[in-house]
C-alpha cells in the first residue's frame, strides 16, 4: 500500500494531541521522520509472544512469530500484520528507500528492505520508539 502523507487516516490528531500522548523522543521518530539510536532499545530483544502495536494509536503492527535477530540495533520483523502498515517513498539522507507507516495513524514506524530472511525476503527495521509491547 502507497499512502502519500497528504492523505487522511482514521485516526487524526492535532500537533498538541500528538505531543501530549507520545514522549519528545517518539515524537520526533513517529511524527517528524526521525531515527533512534542503534541498540537503544529494550523491545529489540523482546521475544516473549504477544504484538507490537503502533505507540501513535494502538494499532497491532507485527506479531512476535513474525520477528528476527537482524543484528542491526532496531527491532526487525519479516512480515506485518495484514493492512497494518502504508509505505512511501522516502528520498532523504541522499537515498531512495521505502517507508514504512502505520496504516491507521500515519505515524512513521522505519524501513522495509529486500535484505530480510524467508519467507518474504523483506526486513522491515521498526524503531523501537515507535512500538508498543502486549504479551499475550
Amino acid at each position: 500500500m502507497v499512502q502519500s502523507d497528504d492523505a487522511p487516516f482514521p485516526v487524526t490528531r492535532t500537533e498538541e494531541e500528538w505531543r501530549a500522548r507520545l514522549t519528545p523522543d517518539q515524537y520526533v521518530v513517529m511524527r517528524r521522520h526521525g531515527t533512534e539510536p542503534p541498540g537503544s532499545c529494550a523491545l529489540e530483544h523482546e521475544k516473549r509472544p504477544g504484538v507490537f502495536a503502533c505507540a501513535g494509536c494502538d494499532q497491532p503492527l507485527f506479531a512476535t512469530r513474525q520477528k528476527f535477530a537482524s543484528g542491526t540495533g532496531w527491532p526487525s520483523f519479516f512480515d506485518p500484520l495484514d493492512g497494518a502498515i502504508g509505505t512511501s517513498v522516502d528520498h532523504s539522507h541522499g537515498m531512495t528507500r521505502t517507508e514504512v507507516h502505520c496504516s491507521r495513524c500515519g505515524s512513521h514506524l522505519g524501513h522495509v528492505f529486500p535484505d530480510g530472511p524467508p519467507p518474504t525476503g523483506l526486513r522491515y527495521c521498526i524503531n523501537g520508539l515507535a512500538l508498543t509491547f502486549f504479551p499475550e
